[in-house]
């Protein structure tokens, strides 16, 4: 039974659709480029796809060129938000216009080779959820390449996902994780962290990395700054996300109980000084310890508070409204049955 249903999964993963999510910001030179180099490898591989451009607020023309492209290939969807609003919301707005039983991610800078697209799907058939880029040759400058060493080194101790290159734009992922995670802020690049926290099998593959040709890098310090935010706001998700007063409430207590030991022992010296006047003990008054320990006190009986908030917003959380604001949407592909197996 396992043989027969190792091979119609293979035989599917062979022939499904493959959709191919490409966000834009400002990349109007390589459009044609990447459409046609994303051609060639699928015909080779003689695989139905679809290319889903999500233009982030362009301001170079870039809209122009995805139209042109789309009314010349009927294979070209794509959508337009009225102004940037970052990566992480391109990437939602096209993963719901995915149709194919697989889909890719990759950059409109032509950094990302389509040409590893087929090496990406033989390692998905070999039963991984998500696949993830590894650039381990970089051509970018030492002061992009260090500090993302360093970053996906903290990523990788914090949520125990091991991974290279957490922020690879190249990545491979079978329809159902779209399904599962949302993103928001800054979180694309922590696709696999999420993934791996709802169960999903993640791996990961060395790609090639090409110097870039056009436009320029639109990341800059800031970039460093939130993802170390974002990593925090991804640890505390992957581990309390539906238990938030596990951490909240266990940090409350502690607080609480460390206030009540030392309220304890200014009443025991206040005992003391009521049956022993003389007693060589500094009045309660003058004393820091009593407004420590007030402090710890009501620091604790908030945290525990906050938790139990937090305990009910989890359960009583209504749908979460988008981040972005789409101008126009070009679909031109017919609409086709999507397979539902478990495995490609």
């Amino acid at each position: 039974m396992n043989t027969v249903a190792d091979s119609q999964s293979s035989a599917l993963a062979s022939t499904g659709m493959v959709s191919l999510v490409v966000p834009v910001y400002n990349e109007v030179e390589s459009l044609h480029i990447l459409v046609g180099e994303i051609r060639e490898v699928m015909t080779q591989l003689q695989r139905p796809f679809e290319v889903i451009f999500v233009d982030d607020g362009s301001r170079d023309g870039s809209w122009s060129a995805i139209q042109k492209l789309a009314a010349e290939q009927p294979e070209i969807r794509a959508i337009r938000f009225r102004r940037n609003f970052g990566k992480a919301a391109a990437l939602q707005a096209g993963f719901r216009m995915v149709r194919g039983e697989v889909a890719l991610t990759l950059d409109a800078d032509l950094q990302d080779d389509p040409h590893e697209i087929p090496r990406f799907l033989e390692l998905l058939n070999e039963g991984y959820d998500v696949i993830s880029g590894w650039k381990k040759v970089r051509h970018d400058p030492w002061h992009k390449v260090f500090p993302s060493r360093v970053f996906n080194g903290m990523i990788s101790t914090l949520t125990g996902v091991k991974l290279h290159d957490h922020n690879c734009g190249m990545k491979c992922y079978r329809a159902e994780v779209l399904k599962e995670v949302r993103l928001y802020g800054e979180l694309h690049r922590f696709i696999p962290v999420l993934a791996a926290a709802k169960g999903y099998r993640v791996g990961e593959m060395v790609i090639n990395h090409r110097a870039r040709k056009y436009g320029h890098s639109k990341y800059g310090v800031r970039r460093f700054i939130k993802g170390f935010l974002d990593l925090l706001t991804v640890s505390f998700i992957t581990s309390f996300g539906r238990r938030p007063q596990h951490m909240l409430g266990s940090l409350g207590l502690g607080s609480f109980a460390l206030g009540l030991l030392g309220m304890t022992y200014l009443a025991i010296t206040w005992v003391i000084r009521w049956f022993q006047p003389d007693a060589a003990i500094e009045p309660l008054h003058n004393r820091p310890l009593l407004s420590y320990s007030l402090t710890a006190l009501l620091f604790g009986a908030q945290l525990f508070l906050f938790g139990l908030i937090a305990e009910m917003l989890v359960v009583t959380q209504s749908k979460d409204e988008d981040s972005f604001s789409i101008a126009e949407t070009l679909d031109s592909l017919p609409s086709r049955p999507v397979a539902h197996d478990a495995r490609l």
